[in-house]
């Protein structure tokens, strides 16, 4: 079996592919035979150490987390997956490795794939979709008829964040390149307006701020909150989760993998809600030319890098 790792901390050139020897399942665990994988930018942060108080020094380390499979084999104690389901999911920060020809998963972090998805469609949703859900609907609690503005509206987050305000009865709008604004009017947002807007020209509009780019500052989104709104940023840093705890709206979110959330995910791509554009898709064998581009100049733009194994 082949996957891609890393034998230190570091940039894009310690990617390997490599021949690795897949665990076999332990408790609540579940083996899946990897068809597509998509890449996130958490990816290469926590590649070049970022994250090492929780990764650890253990090496060598998989790269990975969001996979769409079939399962090939259960640990004791897993009831809602069996061999030969088709799945998406993610694994935790630690584990890691989706970017592989197997993969190993908790069983909390993998649910059944909707039939009418393809294996990339599936892959592209874990992690965006089930952050934006937690970040609009329970941290944001938004409710039918109210109004959501998001940051950065066209990223992975920030798209599946307005798909799912819309779907439940939200108007939104949000912020982008200027050369996108086409595309953000496509799915239904307004008002619309370019990065490094004026924020006093949006005030008292909103009742929820989703900053997915973490670039929009504290006191301009309290400006465009109308009373008891909420700002939530996805950004998990000292600074942001010490903002959090003061008196006030701002809210910060660390995405937990809680299966009945990702399982609302899945049911919304299933049935058209929820769709992530995928940019460009490679296989593995090309994978770590394709990361490095996209870690350097951010291309392919416009939808997700997905990693197929067959």
């Amino acid at each position: 079996m082949k996957r891609i790792q890393y034998h230190q901390y570091g940039g894009p050139e310690v990617m390997r592919l490599e021949e690795f020897e897949p665990a076999r399942p332990g408790s609540g665990e579940v083996l899946v035979r990897v068809r597509a994988a998509a890449a996130n930018p958490m990816d290469w942060g926590i590649r070049s150490g970022a994250m090492k108080m929780v990764t650890g020094r253990k090496f060598p380390r998989a790269l990975g987390y969001d996979f769409a499979g079939v399962v090939e084999a259960v640990g004791e104690g897993v009831t809602r997956l069996a061999v030969g389901d088709e799945v998406l999911g993610g694994t935790s920060i630690k584990a890691s490795g989706a970017f592989a020809e197997m993969v190993l998963a908790a069983e909390k972090g993998v649910v059944k794939k909707p039939a009418n998805l393809s294996f990339e469609e599936a892959a592209a949703i874990p992690t965006v979709g089930l952050t934006a859900l937690q970040a609009v609907v329970k941290k944001g609690k938004v409710q039918p008829g109210q109004s959501v503005f998001i940051n950065g509206c066209l990223g992975g987050v920030g798209r599946a964040g307005a798909q799912i305000a819309l779907a439940h009865g939200a108007s939104v709008g949000g912020s982008c390149r200027d050369t996108a604004t086409q595309t953000a009017r496509d799915l239904g947002l307004d008002p619309i307006v370019a990065f490094g807007f004026d924020p006093t020209t949006l005030s008292g509009r909103f009742d929820l701020v989703l900053d997915t780019a973490d670039t929009l500052p504290a006191d301009a989104a309290k400006k465009m909150l109308k009373p008891g709104g909420r700002i939530v940023g996805i950004h998990p840093t000292p600074a942001t989760i010490a903002k959090s705890a003061l008196p006030g709206p701002y809210n910060v979110l660390i995405a937990r993998p809680v299966t009945a959330d990702i399982e609302e995910v899945a049911r919304a791509a299933g049935r058209g809600t929820l769709r992530i554009p995928i940019a460009r898709t490679v296989p593995l064998t090309e994978a770590i030319n394709a990361l490095t581009e996209l870690e350097r100049d951010g291309t392919p733009k416009g939808g997700k890098l997905i990693i197929t194994t067959a």
